[in-house]
């Protein structure tokens, strides 16, 4: 890409902006408009919380660490879903 259509403003430009969003027409629809893709039974849900996670120190190779880092926010959940995988193929051995 040559061209960028990023465009700085400043937080006074912001706040003197007007929205071109339809609030109004928002507001009266629905959530979902069409016909629903899936059928859900909501009356068997069940909340799962996720465990808390441990902090530790760990060396990772530098260009392992980039290349994770290169892959955008949540990096660091990839890259503790990949040694998941890892962990679970060992298992199942």
């Amino acid at each position: 890409m040559s061209e960028s259509n990023i465009k700085r403003y400043s937080r006074d430009e912001v706040r003197r902006m007007t929205s071109e969003t339809d609030w109004q027409r928002l507001r009266q629809s629905g959530d979902h408009e069409g016909e629903q893709e899936i059928d859900v039974d909501w009356t068997t849900a069940k909340l799962v919380e996720p465990a808390p996670k441990k902090l530790v120190s760990l060396r990772i190779d530098k260009d392992v660490l980039d290349y994770f880092r290169a892959t955008g926010k949540g990096y660091q959940t990839r890259m503790n879903a990949v040694l998941r995988a890892y962990m679970e193929a060992q298992k199942r051995r």
